[in-house]
């Protein structure tokens, strides 16, 4: 059997982007530098095998085309846990999610990191 163990993102501040996944969740692990010079970080949410590998590169610039990449969480409560979000000052997105929430529409949010990575929330 094959498992899919982890997905690595290259970031531009790792202290901000370490405190943005943690408000959304995510536990801090084992960090380091590899033998090239990175600075690793190893995130994970409680419960998962899969894990959130964040990479520092002080000679990348972080660049890639919008909506070239994403990550998904699925949540018990998406009411709850945005609102979670929106007290912690994170974005939300779409505008009025409460309201289109209410009204019946599809449960699906985003909220997007420090380097513009966006995060697709789902009720799951």
């Amino acid at each position: 059997m094959i498992k899919f163990l982890h997905t690595r993102i290259r970031v531009s501040d790792p202290k901000a982007s370490i405190k943005f996944y943690q408000t959304l969740g995510f536990e801090l692990g084992e960090q380091k530098t590899s033998p090239q010079g990175n600075q690793l970080a190893f995130l994970h949410l409680p419960g998962n095998d899969h894990f959130l590998e964040l990479t520092y590169s002080p000679d990348f610039k972080v660049e890639f085309p919008e909506d070239l990449m994403h990550t998904a969480l699925g949540v018990s409560d998406i009411i709850a846990y945005c609102g979670e979000l929106e007290g912690a000052g994170i974005e939300i997105w779409p505008s009025k999610w409460q309201e289109k929430f209410s009204s019946g529409e599809k449960k699906m949010a985003f909220v997007t990191d420090p380097d513009g990575y966006e995060v697709e929330i789902l009720e799951r």
